[in-house]
């Protein structure tokens, strides 16, 4: 009798020995953030520069740009890149470092940018640059950018 309470316990503790949140795939992770990367990018060229930079935004994002200038929330930064000198501006990125926390929640990216625009007599301005990307998972599993 006691041989067949052994196998159920021996069972149970097997189970509760397994470990419950095994880490993610780090490959895999660094591709979800490429591929996040790539399609913020592709979203910037096809629908502009305000509706990518609040699509891919997280609720409680913040963007630093010149002069030191914060600008919070997914509201903030559509406005802010609503202005009429980023409607005619095109933008061009792509990560040259992709680092991605072992519990794959975080992630950051670096690399080179490019913006161009064209002033009011049509000359074409080119602006070089390094961005720096922080990246956040979402409860339903997407990648949005919290600093940017």
């Amino acid at each position: 009798m006691q041989k067949y309470i052994f196998l159920p316990t021996f069972l149970l503790f097997l189970l509760a020995c397994e470990p419950q949140n095994a880490l993610p795939d780090p490959a895999k992770l660094k591709q979800e953030i490429v591929d996040a990367e790539a399609a913020f990018a592709k979203m910037a060229d096809d629908k502009g520069i305000a509706e990518a930079f609040y699509t891919f935004a997280a609720e409680d994002a913040v963007i630093k740009r010149q002069n030191d200038t914060l600008i919070m929330g997914r509201d903030g930064i559509r406005q802010y890149y609503s202005a009429p000198f980023y409607q005619s501006a095109k933008v061009d990125w792509k990560p040259d470092y992709v680092k991605v926390s072992a519990h794959g929640d975080l992630a950051y990216t670096y690399g080179k940018f490019t913006w161009t625009s064209q002033d009011s007599t049509g000359k074409v301005n080119e602006i070089k640059g390094i961005f720096h990307t922080v990246w956040q998972r979402q409860a339903d599993g997407s990648w949005k950018y919290v600093w940017d």
